[in-house]
């Protein structure tokens, strides 16, 4: 599995932690930046690159990090086709991809400790969409709802 990678200035550091344990664990990593730390960078700038990456298949999942991982996931939201989650605990990191499919994962470099994340990141990774009938049937609904407001 491909993961991608982005982060401001807020998740920078932690970002460049799950490259590293993401290399280790065997998986291929793309960077997508921010390249080099800044506290001036914005996080639409680095996110809206990541979400157009798993939406056109370039990378199979996302992991965006900002400081508090709300705005990561604001912004991959706006990209059709990306069903991305700010989560906090290790539940809803693998149900989120077992049930509905979540394919980018937001996470707040500031208010998560490198454990925590580095739990969520492998929850999130090693899981697998389930397929089941109920679930398809609701991810149509997410996508009849998506395709409804943009067009």
């Amino acid at each position: 599995m491909k993961i991608g990678l982005a982060a401001d200035h807020g998740g920078f550091d932690l970002k460049n932690q799950i490259t590293e344990w993401l290399r280790g664990a065997g998986f291929e990593t793309t960077d997508l930046g921010a390249q080099a730390y800044d506290a001036r960078d914005d996080y639409p700038d680095l996110v809206y690159p990541l979400a157009k990456a798993v939406a056109t298949g370039k990378v199979d999942r996302g992991i965006a990090v900002c400081g508090s991982g709300v705005g990561a996931a604001i912004v991959a939201n706006k990209v059709k086709g990306i069903r991305a989650a700010l989560i906090t605990e290790t539940y809803s990191a693998r149900q989120g991809v077992e049930h509905d499919d979540m394919n980018l994962l937001c996470l707040g470099g500031r208010v998560i400790g490198p454990e925590l994340a580095r739990e969520l990141v492998f929850a999130f990774a090693k899981a697998q969409y389930s397929g089941e009938e109920r679930h398809n049937r609701r991810l149509q609904k997410l996508q009849q709802i998506e395709n409804a407001n943009n067009g």
